[in-house]
Parts: structure tokens; sequence; C-alpha cells
């Protein structure tokens, strides 16, 4: 990576934080997310985690877009996944303490408001561990299957919108990169503990937080994707 590639991150990263320091950014941007939380998320790994697919795409090849890579398709692609990350993250972490208490230990319904303690990290890592066991594999598939059919529409809207040949792409998927990469390093040794640590955090952090976690998610996607793409 060149110089005004940390140029980037560097403005990236800053401009993130603005929407934690400043505080009349920090204001608006939590009240946009509490009456639109659902087009938040849209908008927020429609542009961090295509970003984050530019990045690899720049580490791979030297180059942030090239023809057919598809960066309209791929936001909008992501934009979608990002709806389906909001409802899971609403489902698990709202269900999973409801079922440590029904195994019964019930201080997981009080533990994560109540502030950082072991019951506090248990139900965190226990609703990260169900949503990345369960949903987080299913996402990234179709992941993988919408990135394919962008790549052979040759990245276009109009082909993005075409009907996807979902047998044929999941017959030929690299299952060897998806499985022992993607599914067996990533989400024990990345999301997992990612993810408990997203839960552990107040709300506002959260966001951040996954913000962040979205682009982290653009770049490992995209590189199990671009693994054996020669440029």
């Amino acid at each position: 990576m060149k110089l005004k590639d940390w140029v980037i991150l560097l403005i990236v990263a800053l401009l993130i934080s603005a929407f934690v320091f400043v505080p009349g950014l920090k204001t608006a941007y939590e009240n946009l997310n509490a009456t639109h939380g659902m087009w938040m998320s849209f908008a927020k790994f429609a542009l961090l985690a295509t970003f984050g697919e530019s990045l690899a795409l720049r580490i791979k090849t030297g180059f942030y877009n090239r023809p057919g890579f598809g960066l309209l398709p791929r936001a909008l692609v992501w934009g979608f996944l990002g709806l389906t990350i909001k409802i899971a993250f609403v489902i698990f972490a709202n269900g999973t303490p409801v079922l440590l208490a029904y195994l019964g230990f019930e201080e997981a319904l009080t533990a994560l408001p109540s502030g950082l303690s072991w019951a506090a990290f248990f139900t965190a890592f226990s609703i990260s561990t169900a949503m990345n066991l369960t949903y987080a594999p299913v996402m990234m598939t179709i992941h993988k299957i919408t990135d394919t059919h962008i790549s052979k529409t040759g990245g276009s809207l109009r082909g993005l919108f075409s009907p996807i040949n979902i047998r044929q792409i999941f017959r030929h998927l690299d299952w060897d990169t998806q499985w022992n990469f993607v599914f067996k390093k990533t989400i024990p040794f990345f999301w997992i503990p990612a993810h408990t640590i997203t839960f552990l955090l107040p709300a506002d952090y959260q966001i951040l937080f996954a913000a962040l976690l979205g682009v982290a998610l653009g770049v490992i996607l995209s590189f199990a994707t671009l693994k054996n793409v020669k440029p």
C-alpha cells in the first residue's frame, strides 16, 4: 500500500470518529439510527463494506476499481446484506438472553445493561456464538453467490438484476476456500471474538464498531473471492 492509501484510510477513520467525538454529528447520527435504523444499516454497509472490498482489490491488484468489478452493484448487495445483519443483531441480542434464562442462567436477562462482568461476557459471547454459527454462514454464502453473479454479468447494474442461476453458481463455488477459510477460520477466530466485544459495548459504540467491522467483513470476504483471481 502506498502513502495515498494510508491517507485515505486516515480520512475514513476521521470521518467515522467524527460521529463519536463531535457532539452535533453524534447526536444527529444517534437520532437517525434510532428513527431509521434499517435505512442506516443499509447505508452503513453499502458504503463501508464496499469500501472494504475496494481496499482488498487495491491490495490484490493495485486498483480500487476496475472494469467488471461492479462497484455500485456490490454496494447495493451490501446494503441488502446490511438489512439482514441488522435483523440478526436484533433477533440474537434479544433472543439469546431469553434462551440462556430458560436454560437456567437467569442473569443473562440483565447482565449486559448492568455493565462489565463475567455474566455480561458470557452473555455477549453466547449471542455472538449463536449468531455466527447460524446466521453468518448463510449470509456469507449469499454474498459469495451474488459476488459470483456480479462478476459473471460484467459488474453492471443490469447484470445484477438479471436472473441468478443459483443452482449452477452454488455447485461451482470454491467450497474449499469457503469452508476452510471463511467458515473454519474467520468465524471462530475473528467474528465470534469481534462480535463478543460488540455486544459488550454500549449501544452507541456498537454502532461504531459494527461500522468498522463492515470494512473488515468486506476485506475478508473479498480476499476469499479474489484469492484465485488474477488481475
